[in-house]
């Protein structure tokens, strides 16, 4: 028997005491679990065990009433079982299902995009101005933290492939809802840290592993540099 099979043939014994801990109106002890199930005192304890390192159970030492060794006593901890399935991804489509029902369901996921992509990218102070080459490499670390496993271009200022979709079951479904909502998380960052590069498109499987993020020079940041020429010119 390997330890996954044998982990989950422990998973009923383990719910069957946490639901005798929780229809007890006292603490349990293992002897009086051991009793009321019919399992070994020793398997007991290793299932308690078990459950209080996974915080579903809480333990304590009681003082006897007489002479003789203090008695450890089991209580299910209070509040809801987390250790149940999740269904994150049937939540996100319920939430993109949702939000492509907007008539303009690509601008709003863009500007959804917009407002998070600011607060996921890290942060810079206010008097530090960046050049292209930052901005690319803090574009790149928010999206690889995300999982996109960016790779920019030969021309970093040109476009960034994005070889993963930590999404791509659901982008396949929404992605005209999903792929303006990346593109916006990548506008948004670029915004919050002044870039003097955005993020004009996102192509979804422009090549077959990868997605193509077009990016492009800001007019304020080509302003800027022709001001720098002309000052340093005149000196």
């Amino acid at each position: 028997m390997t330890r996954t099979d044998q982990t989950a043939g422990d998973q009923p014994r383990r719910q069957a005491l946490l639901e005798a801990l929780r229809g007890a109106d006292a603490p349990q002890g293992v002897t009086e679990l051991a009793d009321q199930l019919g399992i070994h005192p020793n398997t007991v304890r290793f299932h308690l065990d078990a459950l209080v390192t996974q915080g579903l159970v809480d333990c304590q030492l009681q003082k006897p009433a007489g002479r003789g060794r203090p008695r450890t006593a089991y209580t299910s901890h209070p509040g809801m079982d987390r250790g149940g399935r999740r269904q994150y991804h049937l939540l996100a489509k319920i939430l993109l299902g949702q939000l492509s029902t907007n008539p303009d369901a690509g601008a709003a996921a863009e500007a959804a995009g917009r407002n998070w992509g600011g607060y996921l990218v890290e942060h810079i102070p206010p008097s530090h101005q960046i050049g292209v080459a930052e901005a690319t490499q803090r574009l790149s670390a928010m999206m690889t933290d995300l999982g996109f496993a960016p790779e920019p271009d030969g021309d970093a200022a040109k476009r960034i492939r994005l070889r993963h979709c930590p999404f791509l079951e659901l982008a396949e479904e929404y992605s005209s809802t999903l792929c303006p909502l990346h593109l916006g998380l990548m506008r948004g960052a670029l915004t919050e840290i002044r870039a003097p590069i955005t993020a004009t498109s996102l192509e979804p499987f422009a090549e077959p592993d990868a997605c193509i993020v077009h990016l492009s020079r800001t007019r304020t940041a080509g302003v800027g540099a022709r001001a720098h020429n002309r000052r340093t010119r005149s000196t």
